[in-house]
């Protein structure tokens, strides 16, 4: 297995760890409302300090990318992007759907990346060129051939309201044409359970970078596509992803694109 995800392994247990100590201690928990519901809470900020000091002690001339602490420039092109907490309001509430999620980009291009369940303790790694892992099980993709019979993952656009009537009418569309949607919470898990074929696709408006990074990794490595609205390759950028097995992947792009309207366009 590559250093580096070895690495990131350990800081994803590491802070997965850290997260299941404050399971029944939530009420004590110092919450902070950085925007209309979207929070972060003293275990985020302590998760995410213990996965930069795993990095750090490793690799200290590489930058990272977290979604707390922002953005630190590193010595060299290799940026570590970081999600201590995946799912904060599902960790506030006791819903058992949240994750660390870790990864590692080179020059642009996610090399590694980890998505950790510290519930179930599984582990999802990837590395580029080879392939994808669920502890240590080889995973893929669903074999679904289109949307007949899916089951699609998403996320509702609640830091983007401008873009709710758009996404109802996705969401009205792909109701009609798959087997049924769900909405968890977490996409960074939404995005592993796509590449070990638990959800045959998955779209998401507005994401940021540190969401996404290792579970599109872990699609492309276990033979899904990800992209943005036009099914380009702009969607760490963007925010809006489509991922699934080729066919479903090309059917969500379909079925998407009459509702992406101007401010959509990618």
């Amino acid at each position: 297995m590559n250093p580096a995800l070895n690495i990131a392994i350990r800081a994803a247990r590491s802070a997965g760890n850290l997260i299941v100590r404050y399971i029944e201690r939530v009420d004590g928990l110092a919450v902070t409302t950085k925007a209309r519901n979207d929070f972060v809470t003293e275990v985020d900020r302590m998760a995410e300090q213990e996965i930069i000091r795993i990095l750090r002690r490793a690799y200290p001339g590489h930058g990272i990318l977290a979604e707390e602490t922002g953005e630190q420039p590193g010595r060299d092109e290799h940026v570590w992007v970081i999600d201590p907490l995946d799912g904060t309001t599902n960790f506030l509430h006791g819903f058992p759907q949240y994750a660390v999620s870790i990864a590692l980009k080179s020059r642009g291009r996610v090399e590694q990346g980890v998505v950790y369940d510290p519930l179930r303790q599984e582990l999802f790694a990837a590395g580029h060129g080879e392939g994808a892992r669920l502890d240590d099980r080889r995973i893929r993709v669903s074999r679904r051939q289109g949307l007949g019979g899916a089951l699609i993952g998403t996320g509702f656009p609640f830091k983007h309201p401008n873009h709710l009537d758009a996404y109802l009418a996705m969401f009205r569309t792909l109701l009609t044409e798959a087997s049924d949607l769900r909405r968890a919470g977490a996409a960074a898990l939404d995005l592993a359970y796509v590449a070990a074929g638990r959800l045959d696709g998955f779209w998401e408006i507005g994401l940021k970078e540190w969401d996404m990074a290792a579970g599109t990794l872990l699609i492309r490595e276990a033979g899904g596509l990800v992209g943005d609205f036009s099914a380009g390759e702009d969607y760490l950028t963007t925010g809006n992803v489509i991922a699934g097995p080729p066919k479903v992947f090309r059917a969500l792009v379909g079925a998407i694109a009459p509702h992406r309207g101007p401010a959509l366009q990618r």
